[in-house]
């Protein structure tokens, strides 16, 4: 026959219609958004379709099929309450030198053992922190985590608390754990 062995032994190559193919990962995308190209692969060859991830990955991209990346959130706010809302007194001040405007927030992170609330006060002009409290509850008189809860000099007969006027300072040296081996990093 002057044909050779491996002819015999070739399955005819069938072409899937690309309409076909792009309407099933359409319905898998709708019921699944967050299939990415691995996935889809998977479901597709669990309905029958046997295609390379390079095409899948393609198709999606020109059929806007790109998965939807959940995001998990919370909301912390609450602006919807009878209580007064007070007016944003910064807004037009621009500084342009240090310690002429301070902000403030706070905000908890999650931890394995709950959560602990950090009150943060920043420099608006060098993004610098002042000062910072860390409590594990929302407390009534935050402690200055690295000042052990005293007020400075200049805090002295104002209503401000320790986080507010004291500088950050360097831990004591008896404070320190001795640093040791060649990653150690100098005081």
């Amino acid at each position: 026959m002057g044909l050779a062995r491996l002819t015999y032994y070739d399955k005819p190559a069938t072409s899937i219609d690309d309409t076909a193919l792009v309407e099933t990962m359409a319905a898998v995308s709708d019921s699944f958004e967050a299939y990415g190209y691995r996935r889809m692969q998977a479901s597709l060859r669990h309905r029958g379709f046997v295609v390379n991830h390079k095409k899948i990955r393609r198709l999606m991209r020109e059929h806007g099929l790109q998965p939807r990346r959940r995001r998990r959130y919370v909301a912390t706010t609450d602006g919807d309450h009878e209580l007064p809302i007070f007016p944003n007194l910064a807004k037009d001040i621009v500084p342009d030198a240090p310690n002429q405007l301070w902000v403030a927030d706070i905000t908890y992170v999650a931890i394995t053992a709950g959560f602990v609330y950090v009150a943060v006060i920043l420099d608006a002009w060098s993004r610098k922190v002042v000062g910072y409290a860390q409590e594990r509850g929302p407390g009534p008189t935050p402690r200055c985590a690295r000042c052990g809860g005293r007020r400075s000099a200049s805090a002295a007969g104002s209503t401000a608390s320790a986080t507010s006027r004291t500088r950050l300072q360097p831990h004591r040296a008896d404070e320190r754990q001795p640093a040791s081996g060649p990653s150690a990093r100098p005081p």
